[in-house]
């Protein structure tokens, strides 16, 4: 019976009528502006740990290795579990903020769990700024974590939902290009507030992520409800109403009935987390998670940690934070725009493996130079060699930001059903936190231990992720997302033997006869001896 309702939509589910119309594309700017705050805290914790002010104020024992005249080491200087934690506290908080986003995203919407992300980025905002001990400035970096772990879960969700599918992963990208922006912004107001006489620069850097914090509060405030939450908390009509808003056209009701359809299914799944563990919802989970672990081995944190220093041995001498943070940021959000525009139309599979190579080669050119050419506590480089490794840094950066760095986000955000899909996102974002936090807590240890080494180590990671999109990451590009199920994991080589169908009609009821009356119709025409 499910089989064959959906088989007419099916058919012409690409051909959902949409115009791209003005409120979806306001609206998924606003709702973007969630990731210029995440992109803004990202950036800023980096500068301000390595102003002398803020340092002296709250990790005395790293301002005085910094001040060591005796300790020179290219790799080791930073090396402390304390400023460590400062930086990773915002992960760890995110986190466990995302599990109540969870049922926030689902029972009350996905608007509403945005304006709560700005709420918590707002008061963190303002408890950094104010700071004045290392208490205080937990307790802010907490709170910003907690609006992290909102925006991160309804974000992704919203993009996906309100965009027409023929463009849905250039507005999802969005997302991930105001991330750029805001490790461009945060760095550049870092390099002017480090020039700041008096000691406070590093609370005005803190403080300006009010900007972002203001913009996603009021972005929360005028954006629509997505009709799929509406439809999933019963609310039809304003679903119905929202949907020929978005879509700009009055022949809005396949797409609607399909939205109906999985709402329907979704609401006999009553413990969606449980539902994830189910085999039917494997390849989504099993993709999930992989994505967000092999986003933060890519060693992205190792090429921005490390390029001060590349930059330097350049000869840019003491602007040489600046001139990393203006060409990598600037190369960073140009190629994700590079994605924004290419991913709907070459796919997402074509940017990830082509991505693997360009990131695979950039390591390695790295880690051999730096082997051959620079020792722990000297800069022996000489600048024809300075100039390549710059290259690499920016081949490296711009195949990260029109790869891994959106897709991470895309991808599990459009795979999972509606019944799931609050739970999924969930999952993303959690399995995201955690592995930033341990890369967050470990990176600068690892870079003591390891020196030019942590290149090869990241350049393998890269190896084995290319390797997994080839044989286990389907292509999603231009697939409605209710119809990924029939149209992506049935179909796939290897994910397919996941999806009996009788598990996949059973699975979503909690009643025997309903699982029987659908066992019964689908016995006749056996869909899973077709695949």
């Amino acid at each position: 019976m499910t089989a064959g309702g959906l088989a007419p939509a099916k058919a012409g589910a690409v051909e959902f009528e949409a115009k791209i119309t003005p409120i979806v594309i306001l609206s998924c700017i606003m709702a973007a502006t969630g990731g210029l705050m995440f992109g803004y805290d990202v950036g800023v914790s980096g500068g301000v740990t390595a102003m002398p002010d803020f340092l002296e104020k709250f990790f005395p024992d790293v301002y005085g290795k910094t001040q060591d005249p005796n300790l020179n080491s290219n790799y080791c200087k930073y090396d402390n579990q304390s400023l460590q934690m400062f930086t990773s506290s915002l992960y760890l908080a995110g986190l466990v903020a995302t599990f109540f986003a969870s049922w926030t995203t689902r029972n009350l919407g996905r608007k509403p769990t945005m304006l709560i992300a700005g709420v918590f980025f707002l008061v963190g905002v303002v408890i950094n700024a104010a700071a004045q001990d290392l208490a205080m400035l937990i307790v802010g970096r907490v709170l910003l974590g907690c609006g992290v772990g909102f925006a991160n879960q309804a974000v992704p969700l919203f993009l996906s939902e309100i965009a027409p599918t023929r463009i849905r992963g250039g507005l999802n990208i969005l997302f991930q290009l105001n991330v750029t922006i805001g490790i461009l912004f945060a760095n550049l107001v870092n390099y002017g507030t480090a020039k700041i006489k008096g000691g406070w620069g590093w609370r005005l850097s803190l403080g300006l992520a009010g900007f972002p914090a203001i913009l996603l509060t009021a972005g929360a405030l005028l954006v629509l409800e997505t009709p799929n939450s509406l439809i999933e908390r019963d609310r039809l009509d304003e679903g119905k109403a929202v949907l020929r808003k978005i879509r700009g056209t009055d022949n809005i009701e396949p797409e609607f009935l399909e939205i109906v359809e999985a709402s329907r299914m979704s609401k006999e799944v009553k413990h969606p987390f449980r539902n994830l563990l189910k085999r039917r919802n494997w390849p989504q989970l099993a993709i999930t998670v992989a994505m967000q672990i092999f986003q933060q081995f890519t060693g992205i944190n190792a090429i921005m940690f490390y390029a001060p220093v590349l930059f330097d041995t350049v000869g840019f001498g003491s602007d040489a934070s600046l001139y990393s943070a203006v060409i990598i940021g600037a190369v960073n959000v140009l190629s994700t725009g590079v994605s924004i525009y290419s991913v709907d139309k070459v796919g997402r599979r074509m940017l990830l493996l082509e991505a693997g190579v360009q990131m695979f080669f950039a390591q390695v050119v790295i880690a051999i130079i730096l082997g051959i050419k620079v020792k722990d506590n000297s800069n022996d480089l000489h600048s024809g060699f300075g100039i390549l490794v710059v290259l690499m840094v920016c081949t490296f950066v711009s195949a990260f930001a029109w790869s891994w760095g959106p897709l991470g986000w895309l991808i599990p955000s459009e795979t999972f059903p509606l019944e799931t899909r609050s739970a999924g996102q969930s999952v993303t974002v959690c399995v995201n936190l955690i592995f930033t936090f341990v890369m967050a807590q470990a990176f600068l240890s690892m870079l003591c231990t390891l020196k030019y080494g942590i290149f090869l180590f990241f350049s393998a990671w890269v190896l084995i992720m290319s390797i997994f999109v080839v044989f286990l990451l389907p292509e999603t590009k231009n697939i409605p997302i209710e119809e990924m199920t029939e149209r992506v994991w049935k179909k796939h080589w290897f994910w397919k033997r996941f999806m009996d169908d009788n598990q996949d009609v059973a699975a979503p009821g909690t009643r025997a006869d309903h699982s029987l009356k659908n066992g019964h119709s689908n016995g006749g025409l056996d869909p899973a001896s077709q695949l």
